[in-house]
């Protein structure tokens, strides 16, 4: 679980970031889990963008997203979810320690 200081910082990294992918009529399926699930392995932090033809509230789809993913949730702002997962391999961010 990630701290309210840990979010701020992600928060921060993924502010320059641009969407990579995008949740459209389809909504989530497991082929675009397991892209984002890969793509998070590689960067660590990511934003989707849900499109406004999207059938699901991107509540739901930044619930199915984290769990499919096993990231963590660091923000849903307007249409765009940030994702955070710590890589095995490829580890890039330093998140500030917990007290």
């Amino acid at each position: 679980m990630l701290t309210g200081k840990q979010k701020r910082f992600l928060r921060s990294k993924a502010h320059h970031l641009n969407p990579i992918f995008q949740v459209g009529k389809g909504g989530v399926n497991e082929n675009m889990i397991g892209q984002i699930a890969d793509a998070l392995e590689a960067r660590e932090l990511l934003k989707v963008s849900i499109l406004q033809n999207c059938d699901e509230d991107r509540d739901t789809v930044a619930a199915r997203l984290t769990k499919g993913t096993k990231a963590e949730l660091v923000q849903v702002i307007g249409n765009t979810i940030v994702l955070y997962k710590e890589s095995r391999e490829n580890k890039q961010l330093m998140l500030p320690k917990v007290k």
